[in-house]
C-alpha cells in the first residue's frame, strides 16, 4: 500500500497515528519535568521514565524521518551560489 496519495486512506491513518505519537511525547516530556522537579525519585521510577522517554524518542525519531521522505527534494544547482545547505531560523522550532 502507498501513501503517495496525501488524501488516501492510509496516508489518512499514517497522519493521525503521527499527531497522536507526537502528543503523548508532550505529555510524557511534561510528565517527566513535574515528576523530576518534586525532588526525590526511587531508582525504580526514574528507570521506569527512562524506558518511557527511550520508547517515546524512538516514535518521535520515526515519524521525523517519515515525514523527512515526503520532503520534496531540492536541485542543488537552483541555490543562490551559496555552499551552506538551507538554514531555518530558531524561532520556527518554538
Amino acid at each position: 500500500m502507498s501513501t503517495e496519495d496525501s488524501g488516501s486512506y492510509l496516508s489518512r491513518l499514517a497522519d493521525n497515528t503521527e499527531a497522536v505519537q507526537l502528543e503523548m511525547a508532550g505529555e510524557l516530556m511534561e510528565d517527566v519535568l513535574d515528576v523530576l522537579g518534586e525532588g526525590e525519585i526511587g531508582p525504580n521510577e526514574l528507570r521506569i521514565l527512562a524506558m518511557d522517554m527511550a520508547a517515546s524518542l524512538r516514535d518521535v525519531r520515526r515519524v521525523a524521518i517519515s515525514r523527512g521522505h515526503r520532503l520534496p527534494l531540492t536541485d542543488p544547482s537552483a541555490r543562490d551560489g551559496d555552499n551552506e545547505d538551507p538554514r531555518l531560523p530558531a524561532a520556527d522550532f518554538d
